[in-house]
C-alpha cells in the first residue's frame, strides 16, 4: 500500500459500495477504465425520480420520535480522511448527536444489506469529521416499504473497518492492485464484469 499513500484520492459513496459489492469491480472500473453496465449492475435502484418525490412528501413523523431537533437535506460534504459524498438528510438529535439518514427506492427484506450498512458508516465519517459530533446510529428508508424505517448502531470499530475499506480501495486504484473476487457467489452472475473476470471463488 505504499503507492496507495502517497496519492491524494477523494472516495466517493459510489466508489465505497462498488468495493463492498465486490473489490475487483473497482480494478475494472477505475484500473482497466472498463466502462460498466449499470442496467446489469447489482441490481441499480431504478426509478430515481420516484425516489426524490418520495423523498421530498415524506412526513415529519418518521423524524418526531427520534427526537430530531434540526435537519439538513441534501448536504455535500468532504473529509481530510480522503471521502467526500452528499448526505440525503442530516438528523441533530436531542442528545447533542448527530446521524445520517438514507432513503432507498427498494424493499425491506428483513436486514440492511452490506453495502447500505458501509454507506451509513460513510455518511457517518463525514458529518463526524464536519461538525465535530458524535454518530451513533444511522438510518435507512425504504420507500418501497410503506417508507420503514430502520435503525442501524454505529460503533466505533465500524469506523476502524471503514478505514480498512478506504485503505483497499486506494490500494486497488493508487497501487494498481489486482484484488480477490467477492466471497458471496451469487453476486457474479448479475455483474456486468462477469465475462471478463475469472472468479474463482
Amino acid at each position: 500500500m505504499e503507492n496507495s499513500n502517497s496519492i491524494s484520492l477523494s472516495i466517493t459513496t459510489s466508489q465505497l459500495m462498488e468495493y463492498v459489492f465486490c473489490p475487483r469491480f473497482t480494478y475494472f472500473e477505475y484500473v482497466l477504465n472498463i466502462p460498466q453496465n449499470e442496467g446489469n449492475r447489482f441490481k441499480v435502484e431504478k426509478g430515481r425520480t420516484v425516489h426524490e418525490i418520495v423523498r421530498k412528501q415524506n412526513p415529519d413523523y418518521l423524524r418526531k420520535k427520534l427526537g430530531v431537533i434540526d435537519k439538513k437535506s441534501d448536504v455535500y460534504l468532504s473529509s481530510s480522511s480522503g471521502i467526500r459524498g452528499i448526505v440525503d438528510e442530516i438528523l441533530f438529535l436531542e442528545d447533542g448527536s448527530a446521524s445520517p439518514l438514507d432513503y432507498k427506492y427498494a424493499e425491506y427484506k428483513g436486514k440492511i444489506f452490506k453495502t447500505y450498512r458501509y454507506q451509513l458508516i460513510f455518511y457517518a465519517k463525514l458529518i463526524k469529521d464536519n461538525y465535530d459530533v458524535s454518530v451513533n446510529k444511522g438510518f435507512v428508508v425504504y420507500t418501497r416499504s410503506k417508507n420503514k424505517m430502520i435503525e442501524l448502531e454505529i460503533k466505533e470499530k465500524d469506523f476502524d473497518e471503514l478505514e480498512k475499506i478506504i485503505g483497499g480501495i486506494n490500494e486497488v486504484i493508487c497501487g494498481n492492485h489486482y484484488p480477490g473476487p467477492t466471497s458471496v457467489k451469487r453476486r457474479c452472475p448479475d455483474c456486468c464484469y462477469k465475462n471478463i473476470c475469472e472468479s474463482v471463488i
